[in-house]
């Protein structure tokens, strides 16, 4: 798709900023799994609009969990 010239498109909001959460927690794998690909890699700032506070805090507790098994480092 080719935008119009000078034309943005909308910046994403965080949406761990809306929700007011204080720290990403790596337990709630099904809240993680949004923020991981088909093939298991993690969604970079630009495409899943989180801030930069959080997109850190998301990447250390996805690291957590799939350490735990509670995700998986590959899907099939």
């Amino acid at each position: 798709m080719r935008r119009e010239r000078g034309r943005r498109s909308k910046r994403r909001v965080c949406s761990f900023c809306v929700d007011k959460v204080v720290e990403v927690d790596y337990r709630e794998a099904q809240k993680l799994r949004r923020y991981i690909t088909e093939r298991g890699k993690i969604l970079p700032r630009r495409i899943s609009g989180n801030c930069a506070h959080h997109q850190r805090q998301l990447t250390v507790a996805i690291k957590r969990a799939r350490n735990l098994a509670l995700l998986p480092f590959t899907i099939d």
